[in-house]
């Protein structure tokens, strides 16, 4: 498999816009006839169809960094005082976080290698559960194709923001009304309170940068947006319209990743990455499965814990599902961490025993 670098469309304030307008018809659309989770989903859809129909639409990286901090300030206000007397009843869950890493990358990597044909590089940077990002630069440097990681990353993270909500309103007695806005009006958020959540956004995402923590746009806005929730210096959290637009350009983001793609390359792409995140998801079933009689936790929260979607995408799911969103970013938090730091040594380590292997055999094949 040769290396490409993936293709997108040039980011004027042109393809931005167009993407953002395809984006909000969708996701009004998707409102309109209670979809889960509708702003994100029905902006995911629409936007990813025009890419692969060849509409010039882009996301600007500034742009999905400032709506990324807004998430991230909204996941960090669901962190009350009475999330600190839950942390013990996380750390057996948060224990098997790596565990999950280690077989869902393990099966992964089987799967895109002997089953899809991948190279090496291209299957073990495509197994990891997150980090699309990272993976895409990291299979790179290693010889992989980062467009195959790009599109099977994307389209992970595609099927499971579509398929957890509707797997949940089709199997639960969630309601349709429950999947809309999140967030409080305009008016219920007071200057002071205003004030303080835009710098935790700020002073949030520039930290983090500056310490180079991963998801550095959603963490740090939403590790001093707690802070503050904890002390019980606001109660406060963004308004609903900028949620929803927030999760309009996170939707379109994700769409606009399959620009300049094949209809034929992505079909095949999608066909390999739902095979994967089918395993994965069964991975995430038994283990939420075995949790829910070692813990106290009840299996949807679980569930949404453990399923290998974006951290804001997930976290944005348990707030429309009336799950702990707390809980759901914890572990989410830890699952990228761990990939990110771990996958390249964990690769090098494993690039020099097959190394080492194959000129044990080469030898032995040689001597007389």
């Amino acid at each position: 498999m040769t290396s490409t670098a993936p293709t997108s469309a040039p980011k004027t304030w042109s393809s931005v816009l167009l993407a953002l307008g395809i984006g909000g018809i969708g996701g009004w659309l998707a409102y309109s006839i209670s979809f889960p989770l509708p702003w994100m989903i029905g902006s995911m859809v629409f936007t990813t169809v025009a890419a692969m129909l060849g509409a010039p639409i882009a996301m600007a990286s500034s742009l999905r960094t400032a709506m990324m901090t807004v998430l991230g300030v909204m996941l960090g206000s669901g962190f009350t005082p009475e999330i600190l007397s839950a942390l013990g009843a996380w750390s057996g869950s948060l224990a098997l976080v790596s565990l999950y890493i280690v077989l869902s990358t393990a099966c992964g990597y089987l799967y895109f290698h002997h089953v899809c044909g991948y190279d090496k590089a291209s299957a073990y940077f495509s197994a990891t559960p997150g980090g699309l990002s990272e993976m895409v630069l990291l299979g790179g440097q290693y010889g992989g194709d980062p467009r195959v990681i790009s599109l099977v990353h994307a389209t992970r993270i595609l099927l499971i923001v579509v398929a957890i909500p509707f797997g949940f309103y089709w199997l639960s007695d969630l309601e349709p009304g429950q999947t809309g806005g999140v967030g409080p009006g305009w008016s219920d958020v007071g200057l002071t309170a205003g004030i303080l959540l835009v710098a935790c956004a700020i002073a949030g995402f520039f930290g983090a940068r500056a310490m180079k923590i991963p998801a550095a746009p959603v963490v740090g806005p939403m590790v001093l947006s707690s802070i503050v929730h904890l002390m019980g210096l606001t109660k406060a959290a963004p308004p609903m319209d900028l949620v929803s637009m927030a999760q309009v350009a996170i939707g379109a983001a994700i769409g606009a990743r399959f620009y300049g793609t094949s209809a034929m390359m992505v079909l095949k792409t999608i066909i390999h990455s739902a095979g994967a995140t089918l395993l994965l998801v069964m991975i995430t079933l038994a283990l939420a499965s075995f949790l829910v009689f070692m813990t106290p936790i009840s299996l949807a929260p679980l569930v949404l814990a453990y399923a290998p979607g974006g951290l804001a995408e997930m976290s944005l799911i348990a707030i429309a599902l009336g799950a702990d969103a707390a809980l759901v970013a914890t572990h989410h938090i830890v699952r990228i961490a761990l990939i990110v730091v771990c996958a390249g040594p964990i690769y090098r380590l494993i690039e020099h025993r097959l190394g080492k292997r194959e000129q044990s055999a080469t030898r032995k094949e040689t001597t007389p």
